[in-house]
């Protein structure tokens, strides 16, 4: 059924006038397949949230009969504030959330079906590493595999989809990583153990799921009449499989993203998916986003030269109805040193002479090693900075610590988190230790946490482990009742965490102890323990710190979904950008894709810089210029020096 005209705060004239034409294509299109092509700045955001405002009007269905999916919990949030002020509460009914939060939303129901309890836990990716290096202790007299590479190689397997079964019945699957593909077969069989998943498992499972059981497949396929999808390029080969499942045929389903934004593949991303959609899904529309309201025409000019170099692309172009701008500027200077000087020099005078902020600053790099430089100047000069993707608070150890306690209190049988506080602060129950109850675990197909009870029932001088699981028992018991910030702070005290800290009396131990605080503060949002555990279980990314107006340093890979007034695109020199594994492994378009996210996150101004000389390895090297200014000519720029014509247009590199 609709909702009565009193819960929807926009008609369908009101919804439709801010967009341009295509924009409302895409809006009001419906009844069959339908691919929206959004180039960088576009108005993708607004078409799918304006998209979904108009089904909850028009369509006549029920919100919870809509499914929207993205990549990030950010862009979900962000969606759902922006489609309630557009329809109202009815937004908060919305089936809407990150692949892996409507696959924990689906197994938190059926998980039974496949041999899951439904209150099973979630690994992060510090848990799937722990324990991945007991499973190959468990697995002596093998030759020896890096955890990290294990783990590594079984998280591409469930991108791909690929159970133990799919590997085992073919052998090529798992060319080359046979001692992996054993540790894979015991690794499940701890996760099933254990009541848990790591977070590939969210998908995969929940794909296993609908595949194996017919009339679960056919209630969400009743129920979601729209499914919308973010970021379609992104998605790898088994939440394909899951929206494929849930959508056969493509009717109203919509999924709107950029062939030419693909920049993850290392991380399983299949560009085919977003090529292929019409072949997958007959008698689907394309509605391609040209219009852009982000970049200067000049910016575009220079992007559009750059990637319609790329074969493999279903074709666009970017344009602006905004005239004027300056054009893209090309520095070379004599060392990567010098070029770190001459960058921090130019953003000084664009925040002294022309008032942009440092905030509205970006520089972006092909690789973390390319920083350096840049801090060691920028302090040098007191400008103020932030590297994006530092170390995040909830990955800062005495965090996961407190998470791994609050998740053995929530479920005492996570036997993950509880190893990991077992002897946090020590308790004189070490390694030795932790591996007899392992033992016992394992031969009784029980969990830690029972294993450690039936051990202290058997002798009295477990005292320590006794004084722990009564601890994690009591406040078990307080789950239902006691709010999550008390339950934490309690914990903490009894289980002389807090005390540890304060005994150390050191400043990294006093700022341990104030992030500790200052969780316990955070955890007032979510009063009950489970709801707050879940929610942490799906988290992707925290916001970055808005306390200071400071320049930005972000990898090239980070910086895709934002924008800048100004962005400076350092190191083009062939050697660092492309970079040579992607020559090796032939995914220079991918590259390529990579330069075009770089040069459409500025609004204003670009400003592109490369170095003749770069120490690599210890080693000075001579370097040229990148060839992605192939085909480029000086008057595509405002040349700064340090380039000739000669050196531009010798660029190609064949």
């Amino acid at each position: 059924m609709g909702y009565p005209a009193a819960f929807l705060s926009q008609d369908s004239d009101t919804l439709l006038s801010s967009l341009n034409p295509e924009q409302q294509r895409a809006v009001v299109t419906q009844g069959l397949p339908l691919l929206v092509l959004a180039g960088a700045g576009t108005g993708k955001t607004r078409v799918l949230t304006t998209r979904l405002a108009y089904i909850l009007q028009h369509s006549g269905i029920d919100a919870h009969e809509v499914l929207a999916v993205t990549f990030s919990n950010k862009a979900a949030a962000e969606m759902r504030q922006r489609v309630r002020v557009l329809a109202g509460d009815v937004a908060d009914s919305v089936w809407l959330g990150t692949f892996h939060a409507m696959g924990n939303r689906i197994l938190r129901r059926y998980a039974p079906l496949i041999g899951y309890s439904s209150d099973f836990s979630i690994l992060n990716a510090d848990d799937q590493l722990r324990l991945m290096k007991q499973v190959i202790k468990e697995n002596k007299g093998r030759r020896p595999v890096p955890p990290a590479l294990a783990t590594t190689i079984i998280n591409r397997w469930k991108d791909r989809g690929l159970t133990c079964s799919d590997l085992e019945s073919d052998l090529s699957l798992r060319k080359d990583h046979q001692d992996i593909f054993i540790l894979y077969q015991a690794y499940e069989d701890a996760l099933r153990r254990f009541n848990s998943m790591d977070f590939g498992d969210l998908i995969l499972q929940t794909v296993r799921l609908l595949e194996a059981n017919a009339s679960a497949l056919e209630r969400f396929r009743q129920q979601f009449r729209h499914i919308l999808v973010d970021e379609y390029q992104d998605t790898n080969a088994v939440q394909y499989r899951f929206l494929k499942l849930l959508s056969p045929e493509g009717r109203d389903l919509c999924c709107v993203g950029d062939d030419d934004q693909v920049i993850y593949s290392w991380r399983g991303a299949e560009v085919d998916n977003i090529l292929h959609f019409e072949k997958d899904f007959p008698g689907a529309q394309i509605v391609r986003l040209e219009q852009n309201y982000r970049s200067t025409a000049p910016i575009l000019a220079v992007a559009d030269m750059l990637i319609q170099k790329n074969t493999t692309r279903l074709g666009k172009t970017l344009w602006t109805g905004t005239e004027g701008g300056a054009p893209v500027r090309l520095k070379g200077l004599r060392s990567s040193r010098d070029e770190a000087q001459f960058v921090a020099q130019d953003i000084l005078r664009l925040n002294q002479q022309r008032g942009v902020a440092f905030s509205e600053i970006a520089i972006l790099v092909r690789a973390g090693s390319q920083t350096r430089e840049f801090e060691e100047v920028f302090i040098a000069l007191g400008l103020p900075y932030r590297i994006v993707g530092n170390i995040r608070f909830y990955e800062r150890a005495e965090v996961r610590d407190a998470l791994a306690y609050l998740r053995v209190v929530a479920v005492p049988h996570d036997s993950l988190a509880f190893a990991r506080v077992l002897n946090l602060p020590k308790r004189g129950l070490g390694k030795v230790f932790l591996q007899k109850l392992h033992d016992v675990s394992s031969a009784q197909s029980c969990s830690l946490f029972e294993a450690a009870r039936e051990m202290v029932g058997k002798t009295a001088a477990l005292q320590q482990l006794r004084l722990f699981t009564d601890l994690i028992a009591r406040w078990h018991e307080k789950v239902e009742t006691a709010p999550s910030s008390e339950i934490l702070k309690g914990v903490l005290q009894e289980s002389g965490y807090f005390s540890m800290l304060k005994e150390e009396k050191t400043p990294e131990a006093a700022g341990r102890l104030e992030n500790l605080w200052e969780f316990v503060r955070a955890l007032t949002d979510f009063p009950i323990l489970k709801d707050f555990l879940d929610q942490m279980s799906l988290v992707s990314e925290v916001a970055p710190s808005a306390r200071m107006d400071q320049i930005s340093i972000i990898t090239l890979h980070g910086a895709k979904g934002l924008e800048f007034e100004a962005v400076f695109l350092c190191g083009w020199e062939e050697g660092l950008f492309p970079h040579p594994r992607s020559l090796e492994d032939g995914s220079l378009d991918e590259e390529r894709r990579l330069a075009y996210v770089g040069l459409t996150r500025a609004k204003r101004l670009v400003t592109i810089t490369f170095s003749h000389c770069r120490c690599t390895y210890g080693r000075w090297t001579d370097v040229t210029l990148s060839r992605f200014f192939e085909g480029f000519t000086l008057g595509n720029f405002e040349v700064l020096g340090g380039v000739t014509r000669e050196e531009l247009e010798g660029a190609a590199v064949v």
